[in-house]
């Protein structure tokens, strides 16, 4: 079976705690056929401009460099982005200048601000019943599907959840299911890929979106997925994997998908 992880943060990300030289190393050592760096491209709320990547040329040319270097073989280093969906129009024309400067061999669609916060943090569930909350979260993940720019992943749907403060932090299809079938649906129709994410910390999950999620989307059609350890630090790479594969297995997912530079490679579940 070829490995793969294709959501990962080095140090050119903000939170990344290792260089991408470093991840980069211990994909290879793990023997991934195909890692994917995805460095975090978000924008502010107010002003639409890029906040995360102080050094957007350094990030392309480093990466582009160690692409040069591990060619050849079993391994496939693929250069990434992120993008952090922002409502705002000039937001979403900056993350689509970023794809026609340096054309990422792929991209992470992925909502992390909602109503001017990131749902990551407390502010944002302030006053809010978790009824409220998600839902909010959701409909922008819907929004999200219609960005401009040609992302071909939609990335880790549920992360509203991971660090919400409510006792049953879990975010379950039933109680959103209006919701999820319109993003699913979406999913679908556009040919996008949904990405599953081993990152799921307390969100009441392993991974996100979580199997009851995963298995409506199959039986609405879909087939693209893929596998985003979302690692911020060489020693998570690959984490959570075996769990995300068997899960996937059991629905009936056959592949995961591997967008490269505009095709998709299909690596057996085997």
């Amino acid at each position: 079976m070829k490995r793969t992880d294709l959501h990962t943060h080095s140090s050119f990300s903000n939170d990344g705690k290792a260089t991408l030289a470093e991840m980069v190393s211990e994909a290879q050592r793990q023997g991934l056929a195909y890692f994917g760096a995805s460095e975090h491209f978000d924008t502010d709320s107010v002003t639409g401009k890029i906040f995360s990547i102080a050094q957007i040329p350094e990030y392309f040319a480093a990466a582009r460099a160690l692409q040069e270097e591990t060619r050849g073989g079993e391994f496939t280093f693929l250069v990434g982005g992120e993008f952090g969906f922002s409502p705002k129009r000039e937001a979403q024309e900056e993350l689509l200048s970023v794809f026609e400067r340096f054309s990422p061999d792929f991209i992470v669609n992925s909502v992390h601000i909602v109503d001017g916060c990131d749902c990551y943090f407390p502010d944002y569930f302030a006053g809010k019943t978790k009824k409220a909350a998600y839902s909010a979260y959701l409909s922008a993940v819907r929004e999200s599907l219609d960005a401009p720019y040609p992302y071909q992943i939609v990335g880790h749907i549920g992360y509203v959840s991971r660090n919400a403060p409510y006792p049953d932090r879990k975010i379950r299809y039933e109680d959103f299911a209006d919701l999820y079938d319109d993003i699913l649906k979406t999913i679908v129709l556009k040919g996008k890929i949904l990405e599953v994410n081993s990152s799921a910390y307390g969100a009441g999950s392993e991974f996100l979106p979580d199997e009851d999620v995963l298995s409506r989307y199959f039986a609405l059609g879909g087939r693209l997925v893929s596998f985003g350890s979302d690692a911020h630090e060489p020693s998570r790479i690959s984490h959570g994997r075996e769990a995300v594969l068997s899960a996937l297995k059991r629905i009936g997912f056959r592949s995961l998908a591997v967008p490269v530079r505009g095709i998709t490679v299909f690596c057996p579940l085997k």
